[in-house]
């Protein structure tokens, strides 16, 4: 497997318990595609547990960010995500060439909808990028599930893009409001949310990205819609 070694140069909190992390990739030579993800390795991690010191993580940035790469993720009690959060910046790390086809499909007469959970953001906000900074002549959907209000990580980001993309909607919502002054969707993503936004249901190419229970949960819903599953991309976010 390529390896390239990059320098951590930025974190801060993009929400509540979320943070994202930038690296630079000056001069390694490293591309990848839109949706695609990679296994990232602390090299002295200040922290070691029985997980690890090796993550897959998507790369949340465009591939067009010169000499960046940006990742984000929810922080829990891991030694390797407690590691990131203290490295000092410069530090090193190895991460692998790009993987996966969770990327955008080439046919554009047919709308690309994602469905995306929590942290499962982080592809879908590479591909808008890419998609809003090369004029892609996709019609984009995007349903994103949070708990709450401040678990929505990169919300003023999407709410640019949809700005600047005449061909995307922005469709946010949240499970538990709490009577907050949240002005989007309530409610978990079902057949009456799709249908109030989407013209054709069954003709459209779904990308399903957020922890396992919403995976199985959307994939349920799409194949009780006549969704064919040729028709559904997947890519499950782990709790580590």
């Amino acid at each position: 497997m390529d390896e390239y070694i990059v320098t951590l140069n930025d974190r801060k909190q993009v929400a509540q318990d979320t943070m994202a992390f930038w690296f630079d990739v000056a001069g390694s030579g490293y591309t990848f595609r839109a949706g695609q993800n990679a296994v990232f390795t602390l090299l002295d991690p200040p922290k070691i547990d029985a997980s690890g010191n090796i993550r897959t993580l998507s790369v949340a940035s465009s591939p067009n960010a010169p000499n960046s790469l940006m990742v984000a993720m929810r922080m829990r009690m891991s030694a390797f995500k407690n590691s990131l959060k203290i490295l000092p910046l410069g530090a090193k790390l190895r991460v692998s060439r790009p993987m996966g086809s969770f990327t955008l499909h080439r046919d554009s007469s047919r709308p690309a909808v994602f469905l995306a959970g929590g942290i499962g953001i982080t592809p879908v906000l590479s591909i808008l990028a890419h998609a809003t900074e090369e004029s892609l002549p996709h019609r984009i959907y995007l349903f994103y599930s949070n708990h709450d209000p401040e678990k929505a990580a990169f919300l003023s980001e999407l709410q640019m893009w949809q700005k600047k993309n005449a061909n995307f909607t922005f469709v946010p919502t949240v499970t538990t409001p709490n009577g907050s002054s949240w002005l989007y969707e309530r409610g978990r993503i079902d057949p009456e949310m799709l249908s109030r936004y989407l013209n054709d249901v069954r003709g459209s190419f779904y990308y399903v990205c957020g922890p396992a229970e919403m995976v199985a949960a959307m994939q349920t819903l799409l194949a009780r819609l006549g969704v064919d599953e040729g028709n559904i991309r997947t890519e499950e976010f782990g709790g580590y």
